[in-house]
């Protein structure tokens, strides 16, 4: 009996044992799968501890800078996360909400300081402005007192000054500082080429079905700076010894339509598209996007075209170059009084001249009643009669061409005394002259009225003036 309680006493207390050894052991195994754990947790914490260090500092050094240049070169690439797998969403989240961050007091200081720099610009401009203008004033008294041709050179260069002050006050969003009457639209035109260098390379062809067409007094001066914009850019891009043809046209929808041709070099895509973005008159173009230095006239040309209601297109011209379309609709059109007188040097409509060929017809609407003005038949010889009626008419031969080939009067036969009484005589066309032969003409004038007040002597020669070629001091829009 006592062996079998020894037995059992013995069984319980193997068993007890083996209990724990087995309890301990499995402790044992407990611990280190949780140390295995805990050691496998802590390298994934500094994994993406190292992960998240690494992403803000790429988050400084590259991808906050890359988003600010980004907002000047839209094609510029911004830089994304590197290790998105290794961050969590909440930390891609906030990263990105940094980028985004700064990205918006990026947009706000450079808002700030485009404003200021408007400003200070606008109030700068504005006295310059006055200045060149006064100056202008004296130069006019000056060239009638004396007749020195240097006089108009300063005076041209006085101009390009006064062209570029005002561009740069309508770029900052400040008034044109002229105002003017209605104006005749091809005397505008001939107002916008004398403020560009290489004027003489401008060539103007009216094809207007009405002579005295204008633009209402707001728009004059406004336009006349966007077409010297337009028209400085064609002849600094192109050959100087190339010209610039400058049609000028009514539209079917009752307005006008401008053209400036060039042979330039042309404009690759990426520029095309930013001309176009510029000229389409946008909200805000801030001053530092404009390069350095500076390309300012696509951008002033969008600022009145904003302002005013014109529209402007660039596309390849024919000619080699670029063609820029300056459209300005109806109700910026008026017809000029007949009491007005146009300038002389103002190109006269292609379709009032005899040029011994058909012109195109311009599919277009007239704004108002068209002036009637006789035209002589383009067949007319010599020697048949240039009018259905009248016993004797006048010979007529072709002069030389001036702008375009046109037919004037030069002789007149043998007439009977009733032929001369019942038929009016015809009146002579001006001879159209270019703007070196007016100052010319205008100098030798002053010349003679200085020479016939003085003592008899041989008049003195003025120095040659400067050749309309040379560096005028303007640069590329």
């Amino acid at each position: 009996m006592l062996g079998w309680i020894v037995a059992l006493i013995a069984v319980a207390v193997a068993t007890s044992s083996a209990v724990r050894t087995y309890q301990a052991r499995r402790e044992a195994y407990g611990a280190s799968a949780r140390a295995e754990l805990n050691e496998r947790q802590a390298k994934a914490a500094e994994a993406r501890t190292l992960a998240l260090t690494e992403e803000i500092r790429q988050l400084a050094r590259r991808r906050i800078p890359a988003a600010a240049t980004a907002l000047s070169h839209r094609t510029a690439p911004v830089p994304g996360l590197r290790e998105a797998a290794g961050i969590d969403g909440e930390a891609a989240r906030l990263l990105s909400e940094a980028v985004q961050a700064a990205r918006t007091a990026v947009l706000e200081e450079r808002g700030r300081v485009d404003a200021a720099a408007r400003s200070a610009m606008r109030g700068t401009s504005a006295k310059i402005q006055s200045l060149l203008n006064q100056s202008q004033h004296l130069l006019h008294e000056l060239q009638h007192e004396y007749d020195d041709p240097r006089i108009l050179q300063l005076d041209f260069r006085n101009e390009l000054a006064l062209r570029r002050t005002q561009a740069t006050a309508v770029l900052c969003d400040a008034w044109p500082g002229l105002a003017r009457q209605n104006s005749s639209l091809v005397e505008i035109v001939l107002g916008a080429q004398s403020r560009v260098p290489g004027y003489e390379r401008i060539k103007v062809a009216n094809h207007l079905r009405q002579e005295r067409l204008a633009l209402v007094a707001r728009a004059a001066e406004p336009l006349a700076i966007a077409l010297a914009e337009l028209l400085a850019n064609a002849t600094a891009y192109s050959h100087p010894d190339t010209e610039v043809p400058v049609t000028v046209q009514q539209t079917a929808g009752r307005g006008a339509l401008i053209l400036v041709d060039d042979a330039g070099i042309g404009m690759d895509d990426d520029a095309l598209e930013r001309a176009r973005t510029l000229l389409s008159g946008p909200s805000e173009v801030l001053l530092t996007e404009l390069g350095d230095p500076p390309q300012t006239g696509f951008a002033v040309v969008g600022r009145l075209i904003a302002r005013y209601g014109f529209s402007c297109h660039i596309e390849s011209s024919p000619y080699g170059g670029m063609r820029t379309m300056l459209r300005i609709p109806a109700h910026l059109l008026t017809v000029m009084d007949d009491d007005r007188t146009l300038s002389v040097l103002a190109p006269k409509p292609v379709h009032a001249r005899g040029t011994g060929a058909a012109e195109p017809a311009v599919p277009s609407g007239p704004v108002g009643p068209a002036p009637a003005e006789p035209v002589a038949p383009a067949s007319a010889e010599p020697d048949e009669p240039a009018e259905p009626a009248g016993p004797a008419p006048a010979a007529e031969a072709e002069a030389p061409p001036a702008e375009l080939p046109t037919r004037r009067r030069r002789a007149r036969r043998t007439d009977s005394p009733e032929s001369s009484t019942t038929r009016p005589q015809t009146v002579e066309e001006p001879t159209l002259r270019t703007p070196e032969q007016a100052g010319a003409a205008w100098a030798a004038l002053q010349e003679g009225t200085l020479s016939g007040r003085k003592a008899p002597g041989p008049p003195a020669q003025a120095p040659p003036a400067a050749s309309p070629s040379d560096d005028l001091g303007d640069d590329e829009t």
